[in-house]
This record gives C-alpha cells, structure tokens and sequence, in this order.
C-alpha cells in the first residue's frame, strides 16, 4: 500500500503557488541565503551546488509553505544542512558589516602610547 503524503507543501494548489514563486526566486536572486556565496544555475541537482529555494521559518515549524517573504535562494547542499532548523550554525551566516554605529563609543586614551 503506498504511502499518503500530507504534507501541505505537497498538495495541489500549494504545489504550484510555490513553483510559480520559486521562478521569482531563480530569476531575481543570486546569492544563496544561507552561505552568502554566488549560486551556479547551470548546475543541475542532485550537484551539490544546484540551486533550490528554501523555507525561512521551516513549513514543520508554522512556516508559510509557498508565502514569498518565506522564501529564499539556497544551494542544495546548504538546504539540506539546515534541514528542518531555523538557522545554519553560526559560521556560515554572513559577517556583520562594520559602520559607524557598531564602532566603540570610547576608548582609554590615558593608556595610549604613541610611537
């Protein structure tokens, strides 16, 4: 007997709704969410740098199964690390920028030593 999927991601109008919004993702996105590195569309899956779209917020965790704001571009391998989380470890998310509002607002001067 095979078995039922009742994923909602998986039903008919859920179904299309997200492959019309992941042709938005492929076609206005290049860099993948999770890695910050450039995402190759003429790699094809199963390549582990084939381009796939993403969940935000998990659809096993109240993530909206086809919303665009839950949605981002993504390599394959990077998606399946994530898998069900919210988040990748630390390391791969991006860099804060630095500006003049993350910068220290003082500094020790008495302790300074000049050449």
């Amino acid at each position: 007997m095979a078995k039922s999927n009742n994923r909602i991601d998986h039903l008919g109008n859920a179904q299309t709704q997200l492959r019309k919004n992941a042709k938005r993702i492929y076609a206005t996105q290049t860099i993948c969410a999770l890695c910050g590195r450039p995402v190759d569309f003429t790699k094809k899956f199963p390549d582990p740098l084939s381009p796939t779209v993403d969940h935000i917020i998990p659809i096993s965790k109240g993530g909206h199964p086809f919303a665009m704001e839950n949605l981002q571009l993504a390599h394959f391998i990077c998606n399946r690390e994530k898998s069900d989380k919210l988040s990748l470890r630390p390391i791969m998310q991006k860099e804060a920028e630095i500006t003049n509002s993350n910068l220290p607002q003082s500094a020790d001067w008495m302790s300074y030593k000049g050449e």
